[in-house]
């Protein structure tokens, strides 16, 4: 009878062991196909945005912005949508040595009426200036124009004004000139996302980079 009752044990045991193993693999080994195919497109996906961030590209309010659309100064990145205030542009780049404001309204003179409302501001410093632009009643303001012509600020790819031709082609090898490209004429160097909104834009003189803009359409 004792013999019984340590074998029925033991069985007990053996199939209690056999379920704990069995558990254990299922929560730590191999996951279920769908578990395992969720994984793999969470995967791609992430490797998907890592190359769009890489290639310069980032998803921002709808609309897709190049970084690649920025100047660098004292190690500060400025960017076409950037947010930026009177506050922020002065800890970037210093006091303006000008600063005109202009509100639109449908007798200004302008003809902008799809801008009625709008309040836009010209930051002007020696060799450069940076306009931007706040929806009616916004509280935030948005560049939305940028013109270089001092080579102490250069493109987040270290173009500056000054640079030649030679050197905006191999910094830029997606741009292209707009007109036959004759050295010795003057021509726009330019460079244009995929969304065809933002744009950067390099006037050539004598084989030179004379001056930059950066710019984003406005609607």
């Amino acid at each position: 009878m004792m013999k019984l009752i340590n074998k029925a044990t033991a069985v007990i045991l053996l199939s209690i062991l056999l379920t704990m193993a069995l558990t254990g693999c299922q929560s730590n080994g191999a996951k279920s196909p769908e578990a395992a195919q969720n994984l793999a497109d969470k995967n791609t996906s992430n490797e998907q945005s890592a190359e769009a961030i890489k290639e310069g590209s980032m998803e921002k309010e709808g609309n897709v912005v190049l970084k690649e659309l920025a100047f660098v100064y004292n190690e500060h990145t400025i960017a076409i949508s950037d947010t930026a205030n009177e506050d922020q542009m002065e800890q970037m780049l210093g006091k303006p040595d000008h600063l005109k404001s202009h509100t639109y309204s449908a007798d200004d003179g302008t003809n902008m009426d799809t801008l009625i409302g709008f309040t836009e501001k010209v930051y002007t410093y020696p060799g450069l200036e940076v306009k931007t632009i706040s929806i009616p009643e916004g509280k935030q303001d948005s560049i939305f124009h940028i013109e270089i012509t001092d080579p102490k600020y250069a493109t987040v790819r270290n173009i500056k004004a000054g640079d030649s031709l030679d050197t905006l082609k191999n910094a830029y090898p997606e741009g292209k000139l707009h007109g036959d490209g004759s050295p010795n004429e003057e021509d726009d160097f330019r460079y244009e996302p995929s969304n065809y909104v933002d744009v950067m834009s390099f006037h050539i003189k004598d084989a030179k980079v004379e001056s930059i803009q950066i710019y984003s359409l406005l609607d």
